[in-house]
């Protein structure tokens, strides 16, 4: 019988445990921000938002840099680690990069992302091309090319709706069983009615897997402190965090439990030029 490319690495690897931000569930989010919020972070218009939605890094005014780790359930194999970055090229415009590897040298994915973004007046729309790399040991590597979409809009002062789609064109992996990336589509609102206070829920549907709701707040308890929790009742999952800022450098951690697969691990850091 003909094992398919993807079936095989799964077998291998995952023994069936649902692994969010494995290859079946699309990109996990970026950055330890979002981490800390369980990955509730549409709205947010900082450098990881290449990755997160593409659509925010329309607000950023100055170059940015972002590095990113993360390990999950203390396994090797489970490690991520990203560099992102952002231009602005002129008000209101924006272009973004990213680069991440996620596994070993038995299977590894890699994702290598462009995009661009523009403001219209309180609406940020954004368009990224991630080429997406799988790889398995003695079976080679299989690439292809997924197209994102994702739109940011203040509804009312302090209230904004975002969302985002990956892989709306549903890009082809192998030809056998026309095995495909992930269709994941998220909605959602975020609240800010203070410079301390952020609080965001949102929505994300993987055309083959069951919706799940997320929710994430993020509390800034002194200038340059903040602390965050989030939650995925779906995923019967738990985050928390904090990230210290000072100036134009920005450190985040945050620390996520599975009730079945235990504890993953979360650093970033990022960088505003002047």
């Amino acid at each position: 019988m003909k094992i398919s490319f993807l079936t095989l690495a799964y077998l291998l690897l995952w023994w069936g445990l649902p692994l969010p931000g494995a290859c079946h569930s699309g990109p996990g989010p970026a950055g330890a921000r979002a981490g800390g919020l369980s990955g509730a972070a549409l709205a947010l218009t900082d450098v990881w938002a290449v990755t997160n939605n593409i659509a925010g890094i329309a607000q950023l005014k100055r170059p940015a840099l972002g590095a990113f780790a993360q390990n999950r359930f203390n396994l090797k194999a489970f490690t991520t680690v990203a560099c992102l970055g952002v231009l602005p090229l002129k008000p209101g415009t924006s272009a973004g990069v990213e680069f991440s590897r996620f596994g070993d040298k038995i299977y590894n994915e890699q994702q290598l992302g462009l995009g661009l973004a523009h403001q219209l007046g309180p609406v940020r729309l954004g368009l990224k091309a991630t080429v997406w790399q799988v790889h398995l040991e003695d079976l080679g590597s299989k690439r292809t090319l997924a197209l994102s979409f994702g739109g940011q809009s203040e509804i009312i002062p302090q209230l904004t709706f975002a969302a985002h789609i990956f892989n709306f064109n549903q890009a082809r992996l192998a030809s056998y069983q026309e095995e495909r990336l992930p269709t994941v589509m998220a909605a959602g609102l975020a609240y800010q009615p203070s410079a301390k206070l952020f609080l965001s829920l949102q929505a994300e549907k993987d055309i083959d897997l069951p919706a799940e709701v997320i929710a994430g707040l993020e509390y800034v308890l002194l200038e340059k402190l903040a602390f965050r929790a989030g939650a995925s009742p779906t995923r019967k999952a738990l985050s928390g965090g904090a990230g210290w800022k000072a100036k134009a450098l920005q450190i985040d951690y945050a620390l996520g439990g599975h009730s079945a697969l235990g504890i993953s691990n979360q650093v970033s850091v990022s960088y505003l030029f002047p």
